[in-house]
């Protein structure tokens, strides 16, 4: 696996490098955003460790613009700040997950490993309805619409989408998608619900993704018994 770590701290440099190595990782260094980007349109990783506060163009800025660019490879941020509106930030920004630094270091290879199983899931276009995901080139389509998904909406979507007809509970969700609570806090699923719901269903006579009161959310077609 080959690892990309942006890092303008160090000693936290040391510390990633030396643990990605003894995992068994290639490993590549920078601490300079632009050229985390520069290398990334060269060359292919299958992680991204990415600070966020790095001097000149930051690690969310880093982030935005290998979305924006298609560049799919997994992110996974590193960063000092801790707070919910900073962690949605992140993730918005089209990163896959966030830790918190201090941090253990099984815990950091645990989410990577995390990571990596997601981004080899199984690549077979999902369909519900009228509603059709590719999650090798992570387009949406619903009817004639191309619906333009961040990396967790786009997360988000394709486990509903898997799981259509059934009930996932909101713990399931966060566990999933996020693999962490939000120190308890899980306002972010019912924000990132209103988004997918503004891109999946507004403007459409069916709603496809439905609300189970006091348990969860279920995506389903008009055809469902």
């Amino acid at each position: 696996m080959n690892l990309l770590i942006v890092e303008d701290d160090q000693s936290v440099a040391r510390l990633l490098r030396q643990a990605a190595a003894e995992a068994g990782y290639s490993v590549q260094y920078t601490a300079d955003g632009s050229e985390a980007l520069a290398r990334c349109r060269r060359l292919s990783f299958d992680l991204i460790l990415l600070d966020v506060m790095l001097p000149g163009m930051n690690g969310l800025q880093v982030c935005r613009a290998l979305r924006d660019e298609n560049i799919q490879v997994p992110v996974l941020i590193i960063t000092a700040r801790d707070t919910l509106e900073e962690k949605v930030d992140g993730l918005d920004a089209g990163a896959d997950d966030y830790i918190v630094k201090p941090f253990q270091i099984a815990e950091l290879l645990a989410r990577m490993r995390a990571i990596l199983r997601r981004s080899t899931t199984q690549n077979t276009a999902l369909q519900v309805h009228d509603l059709h995901l590719d999650p090798s080139t992570r387009q949406a389509v619903r009817g004639e619409k191309s619906i333009h998904l961040s990396a967790t909406e786009f997360v988000l979507l394709e486990y509903l989408m898997r799981n259509a007809g059934r009930v996932l509970t909101r713990d399931m969700i966060l566990q999933h998608v996020w693999q962490y609570d939000f120190n308890g806090n899980d306002n972010v699923l019912d924000v990132y619900m209103s988004y997918l719901r503004s891109k999946i269903d507004k403007g459409f006579a069916m709603p496809l993704i439905k609300t189970v009161r006091g348990v969860g959310y279920r995506l389903e077609g008009p055809d469902a018994r």
